[in-house]
C-alpha cells in the first residue's frame, strides 16, 4: 500500500498504473485529472487539477506539472522537472532531470530536452506582461543547460546545442549553439 497519496477533485487513472509513495494529484479547489493506462508517477510528484495525460507516462521523482496541461503519449518527465501550466506536450516527448519548461509553452512530438534546459515565457520581465513561451517544433532536440528566450520558435528537426542561450528562432533542421546561439551548420 502507497502511503501519502492525496487525490483532490476527480482523480482518473488508467489500467496497469503505478503511483509511488508522496504523490500528489489535483488540487483542493477541485477539478479533474486525467491519466492514461500504463503510467509510472515517481515519489514526489505533484499533478494539478486540469491537467490530461496520454498512456505510457513516466514521471522522476519531485516533479511539477501545473494546470490546464496536456501532455501526450509515451512522455517522460524526468527528476525535478517542472511544466508551469497551460502547456501543450506531444507524443514521445523526452524531458530530462531539472527541465524547466514554463507557461504557455508548446513542445510538439518527438522533442528532446537535455538535462537542466530551461524555456521563458517573459520578455521584458514586467508585472502583467503578456506571457509567450516558445514553440518547440517536432523532432526538436534541445541540448543541456540551453535557454530558450520568450516567443522563439524552435524549428521541426533543429538542434539547439548544449549550453545556448537562443534569441533568435531556429529554422528547420538548423544546428544552432552559443550564446547567442548562432547557426552552426545545417
Amino acid at each position: 500500500m502507497n502511503k501519502n497519496v492525496f487525490f483532490h477533485g476527480v482523480v482518473e487513472i488508467g489500467e496497469r498504473s503505478s503511483i509511488q509513495d508522496n504523490v500528489i494529484l489535483g488540487s483542493e479547489e477541485g477539478g479533474k485529472v486525467k491519466i492514461g493506462e500504463n503510467a509510472l508517477i515517481r515519489s514526489g510528484t505533484v499533478i494539478y487539477s486540469g491537467v490530461e495525460i496520454g498512456k505510457n507516462f513516466r514521471s522522476g521523482h519531485n516533479v511539477l506539472i501545473r494546470e490546464e496541461t496536456v501532455i501526450g503519449d509515451d512522455v517522460l518527465v524526468g527528476t525535478n522537472s517542472v511544466i508551469d501550466g497551460n502547456c501543450r506536450v506531444g507524443d514521445e516527448v523526452s524531458i530530462q532531470t531539472n527541465v524547466y519548461i514554463t507557461r504557455y509553452t508548446i513542445v510538439e512530438a518527438g522533442v528532446f530536452f537535455g538535462p537542466c534546459a530551461v524555456t521563458l515565457n517573459d520578455k521584458y520581465r514586467e508585472y502583467g506582461a503578456d506571457l509567450k513561451g516558445p514553440v518547440i517544433k517536432k523532432g526538436a532536440k534541445i541540448g543541456a543547460n540551453s535557454t530558450i528566450l520568450p516567443a522563439i520558435v524552435i524549428g521541426r528537426n533543429a538542434v539547439v546545442g548544449a549550453g545556448s542561450v537562443v534569441t533568435k528562432d531556429v529554422k528547420a533542421g538548423e544546428v544552432v549553439a552559443g550564446n547567442p546561439a548562432r547557426k552552426f551548420k545545417k
